[in-house]
């Protein structure tokens, strides 16, 4: 897709270029960012179904984590951190 406004994003500290109307993961993918997550084994992940289902493409956007960007529309200066699922802490259970 590129057609519309463009602005930039950054990514990890460096500046993509979006269009208005793209998804963070389709700007990334653009970009030829492929890895968006890691999970707690440090397995690499990116974008899967595209279309919200699977959470793979699971990111840290503007401080919120586990943002799926296959179906989040970039905007213009949004911060968008590769996530390590290492970091995030779960929730507790009610049995804790």
């Amino acid at each position: 897709m590129n057609g519309g406004e463009k602005f930039e994003i950054e990514v990890d500290g460096k500046t993509i270029l979006a269009y208005r109307g793209q998804t963070i993961a389709e700007a990334l993918l653009a970009s030829g960012l492929r890895v968006l997550r890691l999970t707690r084994k440090h397995a690499p992940r990116g974008v899967y179904c595209g279309m919200g289902i699977c959470y793979e493409c699971r990111m840290m956007v503007n401080g919120m984590p586990n943002v799926r960007t296959c179906v989040t529309l970039a905007t213009p200066g949004c911060k968008v951190i590769t996530q390590d699922d290492s970091d995030i802490k779960s929730p507790k259970t009610v049995l804790e």
